[in-house]
This record gives structure tokens, sequence and C-alpha cells, in this order.
């Protein structure tokens, strides 16, 4: 098949990961694969280099934009009418919302030159808990218009399909659950010797209790919740590898709390896999979830995970099993598991390894080709 994938943007997070996972793993198979991503806004970094390192086929389309902009949106979807009518290919799969927007009017304005199936997967969606009623209110009217559109669309996790049929995007037979699927081994490994470097980097020793945590620091993702959770965890420290727009506050609730020695924030890195092996356990704070990579990556790495219940969370992090789920915004409660895990390292260490061993079992980067190949074949013979 020729596959031509659009995403917004390949920067720093589970989306683009996965998108390039799952198209190493089509051109390992014989497909013809083409990468679409747009521009990546300042401040965020980027994954860019991971195509490189896969070996897939990427085209940098500058117009395609995360923000609102009418005359870049037009120039995207005119350039993707381009692309799709020069190449032709068998099935678009788009991703994000601009690029789910921008691609699939794209697909539609390219007659006769459509491509045989267009599939967009939601790797977490923008319908409720980021913006006002207003404007969720237009998101979805725009999300169901555009599924009409769409030959399938895919979740990434149960909880994110639910959503999708709450707010009427599509009718259930055309929503598939697809999970996300990585090369866990390669993302997660670190250098030997990388957990006393890094510890040694935060001053931390053997016996200090680090908590881990990456992402965006934006509202979506709760980071003031992270640092009122360090406040309830005395003797440890909190790593926080990312940035973003509320930053200055993180910093400034840290310094109200005294938490400036136990708080390190490190920006964004690139070898955050080296980093885990630094951490005894994982925190997310967010208040909402497609299907968290980071936490896959850290209970792949043989981590503990304390996180809220938002989204799709509960499809990689078993209850008492591998981690522990808290209600959003339950900082007493999520304080107190942490407490639990500094307390015990026996636990530590079971909840790590039947994490582990799940992680390789459900998210696996075969299973993920597999199942989206099967749905693009299902797709093409409607």
């Amino acid at each position: 098949m020729k596959i031509v994938h659009a995403i917004a943007r390949l920067n720093l997070g589970g989306a683009a990961l996965s998108v390039l996972e799952l198209a190493a793993g089509q051109q390992e198979r014989g497909h013809e694969v083409l990468v679409v991503a747009g521009t990546i806004p300042p401040g965020e970094a980027s994954m860019e280099s991971v195509a490189a390192e896969l070996d897939v086929p990427y085209l940098r389309m500058p117009a395609l934009r995360r923000e609102l902009s009418p005359r870049d949106d037009l120039r995207a979807t005119a350039g993707l009418r381009r692309l799709l009518r020069a190449r032709r290919p068998d099935v678009l799969h788009t991703h994000t919302s601009k690029a789910g927007a921008t691609g699939r009017i794209a697909a539609l304005a390219s007659w006769p030159a459509r491509p045989g199936a267009v599939v967009h997967t939601f790797h977490g969606h923008v319908l409720s808990g980021y913006f006002d009623g207003r404007r969720e209110r237009a998101f979805r009217l725009i999300e169901r218009a555009l599924a009409h559109g769409t030959d399938r669309i895919i979740a990434v996790s149960e909880q994110v399909r639910d959503d999708l049929l709450h707010f009427r995007v599509a009718r259930p037979d055309k929503i598939e659950v697809v999970h996300y699927g990585f090369g866990l081994d390669r993302r997660v490994a670190g250098a030997p010797g990388s957990r006393a470097a890094r510890r040694g980097l935060l001053g931390a020793g053997d016996h200090d209790f680090v908590v881990g945590w990456a992402g965006r620091l934006s509202e979506i993702k709760r980071p003031l919740d992270l640092v009122r959770v360090a406040a309830n965890v005395p003797q440890s420290l909190l790593v926080l590898a990312g940035d973003g727009e509320l930053r200055p506050q993180v910093e400034r609730l840290a310094a109200e709390l005294g938490l400036e020695e136990r708080i390190h924030l490190l920006g964004y890195i690139e070898d955050l896999g080296a980093w885990y092996g630094a951490f005894d356990a994982f925190l997310l704070t967010s208040a909402n979830e497609g299907a968290p990579v980071v936490a896959i990556e850290a209970l792949a790495a043989g981590l503990p995970v304390v996180a809220t219940d938002a989204g799709g969370t509960r499809t990689v992090v078993d209850h008492t099993e591998s981690g522990y789920l808290a209600a959003i915004g339950d900082v007493d409660e999520l304080a107190r598991r942490l407490r639990e895990l500094r307390d015990d390292a026996e636990v530590r260490r079971r909840l790590g390894e039947t994490g582990s061993v799940r992680m390789r079992e459900r998210f696996s980067a075969g299973r993920m080709v597999d199942e989206t190949e099967a749905v693009y074949l299902r797709a093409l013979s409607r």
C-alpha cells in the first residue's frame, strides 16, 4: 500500500512518536510510507531526529501549524491536496486535530484522486477540558462534520472511544480502538552506570527517593499539582523533564513552599530513556490523557506509576498492580501513595516488575502495525 501520514507537528510527545513507530513498522513490511508534518512552535522540542533514526521518509510542510491561522490553514489544505493528487496514496491517515481537519478536507477536495481510504486517529481530544464551552461545542460540530468524510476513526484507548461516542462524533461502527505500540526496549534502555550518573547530577544518593515526571508544563497537565504533591512527600526529590507556559508558575509555587532544593526542572531532554533508570517512581497529575506514553515507558522501565485517573490512563496503569490511580486534583491521595512507595522498596519492585511485563505485552509496535493495517483493509473494502 501507499500510505501518507499527516500530523500537525513532530514535537516531543506520544502522538508524534507513535506515528513514527507506526510508519517505520509499515515500511518494514513493504509499504510505501511518507510522513507529512508541520512547524514546531518555538519552545517545543522536536522529534524529527527520531524520523531519521527510524529511517522514516518525512516531508515538512511549514504552513501546517497547531495554532489557528486561516491563511496558513488554507495553504496547508492546498499543499496536502497537491500532495495527494501527485502521490495518489491508497490510504491517507491523519493525526491530531489540525492535520485531521486540513488533511480530510484536502482528501475531499482532491477528487477524483481521493485516497482509497481516509483514516483519522484521535490521540486524545480537545472536545472537553481544554477550552470554554462555546469553543468546545464548535469543535464537536467540526469533528462530526469531518467524520462524514472519514472511512474509519481510530481511538488510542477505550476511554477516548467512549468520549467520541458520548459527544456523538461518529457512529459506533466507524470507531475502532488501536492501542499505541513502541519499541520499548530501545526507548527505555539506559547505558550502564547512567542511574548513578544522573542521580549524581541531582545530588541524590542511593537511598534518596526520586520521583520523575515528563511532559509539557501546560494547564491540562496540572503541573502545579506536581509541586503540591511533592510538598506532601518529605524526603523525596521531584524531577520535571519538560517545559511550557506554566514553568514560571511552577517555579514560583516551589519557592513559596520552600521546595527549591527538592524540585529539579530539566527542561526538554532528548535522552529521557536514560533518565527513567534514575527514578524510583513516576507521577502524573493530568486532567486528561489519551494514552500517556510517558507512563507506558516508565512502567516498561520498571517504575511504579502514581497517576490521576484521567482519560486513557487506566488503559496503562493497573491500580494496585503496576501503580496507583487517584481522582483528578486529589493531591492528598497522590502524595499518600508516593509515601507508601517511598517507604517500601519491595512494593516498588513488585509493581515495577508487573508493569514492565505488561507494557511489553500490551504496547508492542508489531501489534499496533497489525491492527492498524487491519483497519486500513476494512476501510478499503467498504
